[in-house]
Order: structure tokens, then C-alpha cells, then sequence
């Protein structure tokens, strides 16, 4: 067996970066946050997942610049990470929009909005689950050297769960009927999954 060896720092020497299609799928934060003002704002994040279980932690991560997701939950404390289905997978593509700030991109895409319970930002009222987050830290990351690089994780504790009973079946929730999607890398690459496999873990 060969396989093929780059070192990022050098360059992959393929016609795209090939990291992001290697970790996938990763599944989709739709942040939603309101600024100071109550302007609301929504954005897709694929770098994106759960990271404690007791209290339960989830995160998302931005490179390039300080988006206003990150913006807003660092000035009220406060945002909701809405999951995606097949049937939302266009409007969350629409909110990707660079837009002013300001601009609500749930309007913009046509959705309707729900009130949270617990924290100030709505959540999307079709999503298939919904988690209100207090917030517990937003930091710049590290390259190995120690030199900050242009990427912010942004971590809350989820304070409150929303899941649409459509898709709770005998207690459980149904991920194949919900049709949860994931991003695969490269330019448009999504998956839904469509079918799951049982692997119990060892004693």
C-alpha cells in the first residue's frame, strides 16, 4: 500500500486543499445571535461539534476574520445552534451571504423564526433540533509555534434543547428520517445521512 505525503506549511500539491473533504462529514452549526441591539444574525459553521457531554458543551470555529456570530454571542452571552435537515439545505445556503451587519438572514432566506426559551436569540422554527447555549469562551487559536492564527473558536454550555417530535420515535431521535446534512469539502459537497449501522462497543 502507497499513500500520498504532503506537509501543509509546504503546500498538498493537489488541485484543492484536500482537508477539508479528509475530515468530513462535519456536521453544520447554524448559529443564530442577536447583537446589542437585537438585530438578529445567522450563519452555517461546518467546523462545528459537541465537545462535553456533562454539562454539554458545543462549539463552532470562523477563520479569515471575526464574524458577527462570534461578535454577538461574545457581547450578550448567548447564541443557539440550530441543525440542518435535507429540506432547510438551500436556506442555510443563503444565509451563508456575506450581508452588512444588521441584516437578518432569516429573513433573507424566507424562514421563520422561534422564540428560544432560556437565551434572546430565536431559533429556526423548522430545524431539526435546536440547542440554546450560554456562553463560556471564545478564544483565537495557536499554530505549533505559539504564533495566534486568524481562526476563533467560540464555546457555550447548552442550557436548553428544542428537538422537532416529528422525528422522536420510541425516544429516540431518528437521524435517517430527519435527514441531517454534513459538509464534505470542497467547493459545494454535502451529505444527508440516509442510513445508519449498529456496532456495539465492547465490555
Amino acid at each position: 500500500m502507497s499513500d500520498y505525503f504532503y506537509e501543509p506549511r509546504n503546500g498538498h500539491g493537489l488541485p484543492h486543499n484536500p482537508l477539508k473533504a479528509l475530515i468530513a462529514p462535519r456536521p453544520i452549526g447554524w448559529i443564530s445571535t442577536v447583537d446589542v441591539r437585537g438585530r438578529v444574525n445567522l450563519a452555517p459553521y461546518s467546523f462545528f461539534n459537541a465537545f462535553a457531554e456533562s454539562p454539554p458543551i458545543i462549539g463552532f470555529a470562523t477563520s479569515h476574520e471575526r464574524k458577527d456570530s462570534i461578535n454577538n454571542a461574545e457581547a450578550t452571552g448567548e447564541f443557539v445552534a440550530n441543525l440542518v435537515g435535507r429540506d432547510l439545505a438551500e436556506a442555510m445556503n443563503v444565509t451563508s451571504t456575506s450581508v452588512p451587519a444588521g441584516v437578518d438572514e432569516m429573513q433573507l432566506a424566507g424562514l421563520e423564526a422561534a422564540a428560544s426559551t432560556l437565551v434572546k436569540p430565536p431559533r429556526v422554527a423548522r430545524a431539526i433540533a435546536a440547542f440554546e447555549c450560554k456562553l463560556t469562551d471564545v478564544y483565537q487559536l495557536r499554530d505549533s509555534s505559539g504564533k495566534r492564527i486568524p481562526t476563533w473558536v467560540t464555546m457555550g454550555e447548552v442550557v436548553g434543547v428544542h428537538i422537532n417530535d416529528e422525528y422522536l420515535r420510541d425516544g429516540y431521535f431518528d437521524i435517517v428520517a430527519a435527514r441531517t446534512i454534513g459538509r464534505c469539502g470542497y467547493r459545494g459537497d454535502y451529505v444527508e445521512v440516509s442510513g445508519v449501522f449498529e456496532m456495539i462497543r465492547p465490555a
